[in-house]
């Protein structure tokens, strides 16, 4: 899947693609672990990459709710002072 795509697709596509990916992933694991030669062995990295590129776009969609909230941290020689 191609960068492009990834940035054009909406995030319901994106998270079906992923959930798509993620199961041909386990598919490929399962022929690794019973000892079945792949048709491609090239298609583990590829699955892996694509999963992180949608990840990564996925994470750049959603607004920063980090940036929203913001913590303060005081600290015990703070908190004794406004007391």
């Amino acid at each position: 899947m191609k960068n492009r795509d990834i940035r054009a697709a909406s995030k319901e596509d994106l998270n079906n693609k992923m959930d798509e990916l993620r199961k041909d992933l386990i598919k490929l694991r399962m022929q690794i672990a019973t000892g079945t030669a792949l048709k491609s062995p090239g298609l583990v990295k590829k699955s892996k990459k694509d999963i992180a590129r949608i990840l990564t776009e996925l994470n750049k969609k959603i607004p920063a709710q980090k940036e929203n909230i913001k913590i303060t941290k005081t600290s015990k020689k703070e908190d004794k002072k406004s007391k």
